[in-house]
């Protein structure tokens, strides 16, 4: 029985000690808890970081909106002076375009005053002249051809080119030149050379140029002819176009006159085609790197086909044509020659229309083509063939040019 007592008294001191210690580590824990909780989670004030109060918020806004009592002493910029700088900077972009102008009158005068210093030849017999002497023309058509063209040059004469004394008769009375373009040999007085002096003796509408005919010389052959043709005769507009495509003389007039007042005109059909990289293809460019990445589209220009010129760019063409590049395609290049300078691009599809039915159905609805021919062929397929029926089907009228005023 004593040990039981003993052991109870055991048993109970052990108890009360545990609850004594119980207590303390708990106080222990919640003082340390405290301790920690402050030094770690305290916000330390971030660097750069600012905090705006509702106070210093509405100084901002009166600040931000021109209200702020500390600047009451400084002076403002009235709203006139932005208006006169508007202005200032209206009338430099007006000079801009002026100086342009005048540099293209410059160049138009310097290529007239180099074909009379020349001795270019002239129609004297004309009524319509300038100042200089020089018969003003409305339109030169330059029908670029080869060599091994001829049935194409026939089947042209044939259609919708007038010959004899109705070529003379459109110089005349419209002011309009029709001309085959075509340059000399490798060999000077050759075979080649001596059948075109035949022909053009025969039909009298034949172009000589100073250039070596080539597939891949057609950049430089068109530099050569917008040179060649502002010499010999002064007029509104000059226009290029290939011996396998049909056209309605008249209905080119009346196109190109409706712009006859705008400075700078570049009319054709515009595209942008790819830029061909692989060798062997048609219409290869060797420097496709010049513009930019594979698979890029070449800049906005007129198709090869059919374009025409107002003759303030032919004679930029005939003052620089010693330092303007030429690429592998013509048409890319004659493009490239106005950019940078302020042109008028004017697209219009009427100068590329397809052959039957497109030109057919047009023609029935009164809107007759300018030109016709077939895309996938770059003209019309077997021209030689085809461009009677073309001429037939989709021609405006033989007497059309002759009842037109430009």
């Amino acid at each position: 029985m004593s040990m039981e007592n003993r052991g109870g008294e055991q048993v109970s001191r052990s108890v009360a000690i545990s609850k004594q210690w119980t207590l303390f580590l708990c106080l222990c824990c919640f003082c340390s808890g405290m301790f920690f909780t402050n030094r770690i989670w305290t916000m330390p004030e971030s660097k750069g970081v600012t905090r705006t109060t509702a106070v210093e918020a509405e100084v901002l806004k009166l600040v931000s909106e021109g209200c702020d009592p500390k600047f009451d002493g400084v002076k403002r910029v009235p709203k006139e002076i932005f208006q006169e700088v508007s202005k200032t900077q209206h009338a430099i972009k007006t000079l801009d375009k002026t100086i342009s102008n005048l540099e293209m009158e410059l160049a138009a005068a310097k290529a007239a005053q180099e074909s009379i210093l020349s001795g270019s030849p002239t129609s004297e017999t004309a009524s319509e002249k300038d100042s200089s002497g020089r018969r003003k023309y409305f339109m030169v058509i330059g029908i670029n051809t080869a060599f091994s063209s001829r049935k194409r040059r026939d089947s042209v004469r044939a259609t919708w080119m007038p010959q004899g004394e109705k070529l003379r008769k459109l110089e005349s009375e419209k002011g309009i030149v029709v001309r085959f373009v075509i340059g000399h040999g490798a060999t000077l007085g050759g075979i080649l050379d001596r059948s075109i002096e035949a022909e053009d003796q025969k039909h009298g509408d034949i172009l000589r140029l100073d250039h070596v005919e080539g597939y891949l010389e057609l950049s430089a052959k068109t530099k050569k002819y917008f040179a060649t043709a502002v010499s010999l005769w002064d007029a509104e507009y000059y226009v290029k176009v290939d011996d396998d495509v049909h056209v309605n003389i008249a209905t080119l007039g009346a196109t190109l006159a409706r712009h006859r007042k705008k400075p700078r005109v570049y009319i054709g059909c515009m595209k942008s085609g790819p830029v061909l990289a692989q060798r062997g293809v048609r219409y290869h460019e060797p420097e496709y790197w010049k513009f930019g990445e594979t698979g890029n589209k070449y800049f906005r220009h007129a198709t090869g086909q059919l374009y025409a010129i107002s003759k303030d760019l032919a004679s930029y063409i005939s003052v620089n044509q010693h330092v303007l590049h030429k690429y592998a395609n013509e048409d890319v290049s004659l493009g490239s020659w106005f950019i940078g300078l302020d042109v008028r691009h004017i697209d219009d599809r009427r100068l590329c229309c397809g052959t039957m039915p497109d030109c057919e159905w047009k023609a029935q609805a009164g809107n007759v083509c300018v030109a016709s021919f077939d895309w996938t062929c770059s003209g019309i397929c077997k021209s030689v063939d085809r461009i009677k029926d073309v001429h037939h089907r989709c021609g405006e009228g033989a007497d059309a040019i002759w009842k037109s005023a430009f």
